[in-house]
């Protein structure tokens, strides 16, 4: 009798040290992305769950520059993804994230975009300066990675001192679509990926070259609280299958 009891006693032990170390894997993670990334996050996120069914993913979207402060802020987040590497740069210099754990998973490119039903003639950044145009949308510079290219290709073209007063600054790239799909403006700057979700409202005038390739980085925080699960869903938005949802939404493969 002592004998079965102490074995039952050892299978009971054994039994709660399996339960303790599969909840021990649990995780409930944050991840702020560009909002750019929504889409394809969204069916990421999904298909990562169905792999890891122990985790449970919070989406937080938004521009860039606003995911950052919000970081900066304390706000609880453990995997960043931005869409251009000055954010992911101030984000290592305010450290709250490392050098090291810093990975480019994706590119995009910037496009200008017209109303599906325009009858505007615009085919490139100079035909912005037409008197038929009064609104072009645009995310704010200061915090919207889309913004700051589109800016810098304008200055580039020389046409930005001549469009800025019809610059209808918003807060993200996102808002940027909705603007044109909307016909509230009769332009606007977005991500190719962006125009590609909406293909019956807008429509691609030109394809804007930038000086860089846009390419998005993405990290774990510092203070992230699951560092194990953080790497865990960065290795599945790198592996074979979340590339093959980026793609499917129109991102391009890291040269």
């Amino acid at each position: 009798m002592r004998s079965l009891s102490a074995r039952l006693s050892i299978l009971i032990t054994t039994a709660g040290m399996c339960v303790l170390s599969t909840t021990s894997l649990a995780a409930d993670l944050t991840v702020s992305a560009a909002a750019s990334l929504t889409n394809a996050f969204n069916d990421i996120a999904k298909a990562y769950q169905q792999q890891y069914p122990q985790d449970k993913v919070r989406l937080n979207f938004g521009a860039s520059g606003s995911l950052l402060q919000q970081i900066q802020n304390g706000a609880p987040v453990d995997v960043f993804a931005s869409a251009d590497q000055q954010t992911m740069d101030q984000a290592q210099a305010k450290n709250l994230v490392r050098a090291a754990d810093r990975v480019n998973f994706v590119n995009n490119t910037l496009v200008l975009i017209t109303p599906k039903n325009s009858n505007l003639n615009i085919r490139n950044m100079k035909d912005l300066q037409q008197a038929s145009i009064h609104h072009i949308a645009l995310g704010n510079p200061a915090y919207t990675p889309a913004g700051r290219y589109a800016q810098a290709a304008m200055e580039q073209a020389k046409v930005w001192s001549k469009v800025q007063p019809k610059i209808v600054n918003v807060n993200n790239v996102r808002q940027a679509l909705d603007y044109v799909a909307s016909q509230s403006t009769e332009a606007g700057f977005v991500f190719g990926t962006d125009a590609a979700i909406m293909p019956d409202k807008v429509q691609v005038a030109a394809t804007i070259p930038t000086t860089k390739a846009i390419s998005y980085p993405i990290a774990r925080t510092i203070n992230t609280k699951e560092p194990a699960a953080a790497n865990r869903f960065i290795g599945f938005v790198r592996s074979a299958k979340g590339q093959q949802i980026l793609k499917r939404y129109g991102f391009q493969s890291v040269r």
